[in-house]
């Protein structure tokens, strides 16, 4: 019996490689890319509009600051609110101080933490931002529907601006991750910071608009209860940098710098107020909507995510009675 014999494939030319393109998408020194190929044009498009869109960010920013700096000498609630805010961004700092000298500190105390800013948080919006917007709504003459509808408004819209800024704005959560618009050439770094200042901004605005409400007692103790809750926050986000790879000295200066936007939060809701003193009960709930959001969203689920979900709801408790306490003795 013959054997079949072995055939032969046809030798095959060897391919030559394609040429690497040009520039394919990327994200932070070149890693995490989706592979997409850009040509150089639409790379610089991009650029030119990002280069713009900072630009007049920036002139923007620059226009309000000289304003406010106007009004902060001019105006003594505008003054009282940046020295508020400046209070709350030194308790953020102070926070940050201990982890020049110590890492340590648990999930269960990081997640306790975080609880007890959120009870503060939520006491505030209760006790000095809605019941004020409330009365200050029905000193303007409206009923009672009328002022819990403008209220119950301005939380809404709080909340929204909120939701719009996170859905735009991206930024990187300690567990959660990156949310917001995708991007590619903003370092991580820069993405914490961000979630920061959307984290911070709220209680800023809330500080501005109490001190331009005129009730300087009231004022005082939400400044007062932010800034006891800010000393914590400046510690965890510290601690929770340093545990995601960044040198000690940057993740003590973020943490010290995160409660910067506070200050600039302040004066921004005190002018506006200013200038319009019938918005007082519109700038009151936008604030407590603005912080309600950031505790639903944000601090909540961050301190239940690694099962210390009773000591997170323990921590809220003794913040909520703190702030209350506050707010009743000194306001």
């Amino acid at each position: 019996m013959s054997t079949p014999h072995a055939s032969h494939a046809p030798s095959q030319a060897p391919v030559a490689a394609s040429p690497a393109p040009a520039y394919v998408g990327a994200g932070e020194d070149g890693e995490g890319g989706d592979g997409t190929v850009q040509p150089a044009y639409l790379r610089w498009q991009g650029h030119w509009r990002q280069r713009l869109g900072l630009g007049i960010v920036l002139l923007g920013a620059v226009v309000l600051a000289l304003h406010g700096w106007r009004m902060v000498a001019t105006q003594p609630l505008v003054r009282d609110a940046l020295l508020g805010g400046l209070l709350a961004a030194l308790a953020t700092a102070l926070g940050a101080v201990p982890v020049w000298f110590s890492q340590q500190l648990s999930a269960r105390v990081q997640d306790t933490l975080f609880g007890f800013g959120a009870g503060v948080m939520l006491a505030a919006c209760s006790f000095s931002l809605i019941l004020p917007g409330l009365q200050a709504a029905r000193a303007a003459g409206a009923g009672g529907w009328a002022a819990g509808g403008t209220v119950g408004a301005a939380i809404l819209l709080g909340a929204t601006a909120l939701l719009c800024l996170e859905r735009w704005l991206p930024h990187e959560h300690f567990i959660k991750g990156v949310e917001g618009q995708a991007s590619r050439t903003l370092r991580r770094t820069w993405l914490f910071v961000f979630a920061i200042a959307l984290h911070n901004l709220p209680e800023g605005l809330a500080i501005g608009v109490a001190y331009a409400g005129g009730d300087a007692l009231r004022a005082g103790a939400l400044t007062t209860g932010i800034a006891i809750q800010d000393v914590p926050e400046g510690l965890v986000v510290a601690v929770a940098l340093l545990a995601a790879g960044y040198r000690r000295t940057l993740a003590v200066g973020l943490g010290m710098a995160s409660g910067l936007v506070e200050p600039l939060g302040a004066v921004l809701g005190a002018v506006v107020i200013s200038h319009a003193a019938s918005l007082l009960p519109w700038g009151l709930g936008f604030a407590a909507g603005a912080m309600l959001f950031v505790i639903s969203h944000e601090i909540i689920p961050e301190s239940h995510r690694k099962g210390h979900e009773a000591w997170a709801t323990g921590g809220l408790m003794w913040g909520f009675v703190l702030m209350m306490l506050l707010d009743t003795a000194l306001g």
